[in-house]
């Protein structure tokens, strides 16, 4: 068993074990090292454990209750698509999962938004960048990469674009205004820069962006963006 939690006969984390708790799911060690080393190495971000698979990241998550997960997508036994459906769908208060992947346009990325990922972190990332990635998600907002998922979207988009003009699509249900917040934060606009191009306030616009998840029956700004392609409402290009 390759699972490592904090106080648990384990390696544990450098961390005081108050602020941003973290646990990393993986099947290498070396990345596991790695990430663990630029996590803990912050004031504010601690490593309470490790798991080498989908099938033990679940149970230790129930257990520790971590803020932000570091989840590997292709890992043996249960993958980290499934570990994220399981853990989206099946705690009242899941932790915030940041995809971690090799490459961004890994069909296994667009499942895992898909499934509840908050947004994705390449491996090659700096330091810096990983360490803002977790404190992003953790605060509650979405790590979106626009072109990235655009290019994921083309990929995926047409047989969800078909299936969703037979139904209803929930995005018929949002106003004028809403419509227009949305495909800003299709292009990867925080809601100071969608206030700015709308000429209008960050409370405004936060209402807004809070009526569309809300309607789309989105958890977070990935999901919607999401929806928004696999509905046609915004085309990828």
């Amino acid at each position: 068993m390759s699972t490592t939690t904090e106080g648990a006969g384990g390696t544990e984390g450098t961390g005081s074990g108050t602020g941003i708790r973290v646990v990393i799911a993986d099947d290498e060690r070396l990345v596991r090292m790695g990430l663990r080393v630029v996590i803990d190495a912050e004031p504010d971000l601690t490593v309470v454990g490790e798991a080498a698979d989908g099938a033990e990241v679940v149970p230790l998550v129930r257990q520790l209750r971590p803020d932000v997960v570091l989840m590997d997508v292709r890992m043996p036994g249960i993958d980290g698509i499934r570990a994220t459906e399981q853990l989206v769908g099946g705690m009242a208060e899941p932790p915030r999962i940041l995809v971690v992947t090799t490459f961004e346009h890994d069909d296994h990325v667009y499942d895992a938004l898909r499934a509840g990922a908050a947004g994705f972190l390449l491996k090659r990332a700096r330091a810096e960048e990983m360490v803002q990635a977790v404190r992003l998600v953790a605060r509650g907002d979405s790590l979106l990469f626009p072109a990235a998922v655009r290019e994921l979207a083309l990929r995926h988009g047409a047989d969800a674009r078909r299936a969703a003009a037979v139904g209803r699509s929930p995005v018929g249900r949002l106003t004028e205004r809403e419509g227009q917040v949305l495909r800003l934060m299709a292009t990867g606009l925080n809601n100071r820069e969608i206030a700015r191009q709308l000429v209008v306030s960050q409370e405004t616009v936060k209402t807004h962006v809070g009526s569309v998840l809300a309607k789309l029956g989105a958890r977070d700004r990935t999901q919607a963006v999401i929806v928004a392609y696999e509905s046609g409402f915004v085309l990828p290009g």
